[in-house]
């Protein structure tokens, strides 16, 4: 029996978007094409690969054992080209990068724009989620390295390159909160209606963890997934909230908000998480080392 690895490229990709229409986007080929592949490859080995329910696709236990060594097949290979091109004094090859919303808008921008200058043949690849989907993501081999809000399980997981990410609540820019200089407490902000993150990320989590250990209870009157919306609503007399203070920086500065510290001071930790076996290819190698020194330099 002999395996074609495009066709087994082409159903890793159908088995993680259960679609064989997104897969065929995300490997820039026809839906029908895609389908001869898994076609050929399920000739080549005398059973079926995916099953099919309704319009998802998910596979069969001879598909999830084609996956899974095709998977470390397909690393091989790309950590080969990428030490051919090291041979070439280039650092390419494609690093996929999951964050949350604010560290894609706020932190990654001069980041990557570093990256770019420094190794334009690197191909930089990056998904938003929450933190429990980006570590599983990665745990799943589904991304290379991801920025999350700690705590995250470790299991199969190296943490490293922490950085305090300081929490403030954010007002409308009303005289009163303008004059206001003290930091605002748990009891004061659960008495006005507050616009907080959607329940299931951590970010969550570490606010109400912060109202609970103050004994408050927040009149939570919405829980949305778009910080930019929550500044919104809050901007129009809607409510307070508690954001990172770097997504407020912009808003302050203009007046458009008004930030205000809190008391007790509240903040979340980001890490940066990978698998503990992650072969360490160049492209990874030079973007982990690049990524450190900039959280350094955004720490301080």
């Amino acid at each position: 029996m002999e395996l074609n690895l495009v066709h087994l490229r082409t159903l890793r990709e159908i088995a993680r978007r259960e679609s064989f229409s997104r897969a065929a986007d995300a490997l820039h080929l026809t839906q029908p094409a895609v389908s001869l592949h898994i076609r050929q490859l399920e000739d080549a080995v005398g059973l079926p690969v995916l099953e099919r329910v309704g319009k998802r696709a998910f596979p069969t236990r001879a598909g999830e054992i084609l996956i899974e060594h095709g998977a470390r097949a397909l690393g091989e290979l790309a950590a080969a080209a990428d030490a051919v091109q090291r041979l070439r004094g280039v650092v390419a090859g494609r690093i996929r990068l999951g964050s949350g919303a604010t560290a894609s808008i706020h932190l990654l921008p001069p980041l990557l724009r570093r990256l770019r200058a420094r190794y334009p043949e690197l191909e930089l690849i990056v998904v938003t989620g929450n933190a429990p989907d980006m570590a599983r993501a990665v745990v799943n081999n589904a991304l290379d390295v991801a920025i999350v809000t700690l705590p995250v399980a470790p299991r199969h997981l190296v943490v490293s390159s922490v950085l305090r990410d300081p929490l403030l609540a954010i007002a409308p820019p009303q005289a009163a909160w303008r004059r206001r200089r003290r930091p605002v407490t748990a009891d004061e902000l659960a008495r006005h209606p507050l616009m907080l993150y959607e329940p299931g990320g951590t970010i969550r989590k570490v606010i109400d963890a912060w109202f609970q250990r103050a004994g408050a209870a927040p009149r939570v009157a919405m829980e949305l997934g778009n910080e930019e919306a929550i500044k919104k609503l809050v901007g129009a007399g809607l409510g307070l909230s508690i954001i990172p203070a770097i997504a407020t920086r912009t808003e302050a500065k203009s007046g458009a908000l008004v930030a205000l510290r809190l008391d007790p001071p509240l903040a979340r930790r980001l890490g940066v998480v990978r698998r503990k076996d992650k072969p360490m290819s160049p492209a990874l190698e030079v973007f982990l080392s690049a990524l450190a020194e900039f959280l350094r330099d955004a720490g301080r």
